[in-house]
């Protein structure tokens, strides 16, 4: 089963980008089970390296980090990354910029399409 997730909210303020990478966490766990991760809009900070958050908060950081492990992909909006000022050193290791022509093939080759 392949599963893509498209996460739109930034990483901190609203719930549903948490929200979606602990669903995505799960199913990465899953045997069997691929996850690709696409961060458009406000989603693409999520990415950003180095994040520091108050001792017991989530951390976006660390949730993209432990779905890389799992065998998680992870595409950044390029587009959205240039409007936010983020460049390639800016971005977590394991995800890697991406385009709207990526995210078209990664939506044809899922089973699954949820979007957050």
């Amino acid at each position: 089963m392949k599963t893509l997730f498209i996460l739109n909210d930034g990483p901190y303020g609203s719930e549903r980008t948490y929200n979606g990478l602990r669903l995505a966490g799960a199913i990465s766990k899953q045997e069997g089970r691929e996850v690709h991760v696409f961060l458009i809009g406000d989603a693409a900070s999520a990415a950003h390296r180095n994040q520091k958050v108050p001792q017991g908060f989530y951390s976006i950081e660390v949730m993209l980090g432990n779905l890389i492990r799992h065998g998680g992909k992870v595409g950044i909006c390029g587009t959205c990354m240039d409007a936010r000022g983020m460049g390639e050193g800016d971005i977590l290791d394991g995800t890697h910029r991406s385009t709207l022509a990526e995210l078209a093939e990664w939506t044809a080759w899922a089973d699954k399409v949820l979007v957050f």
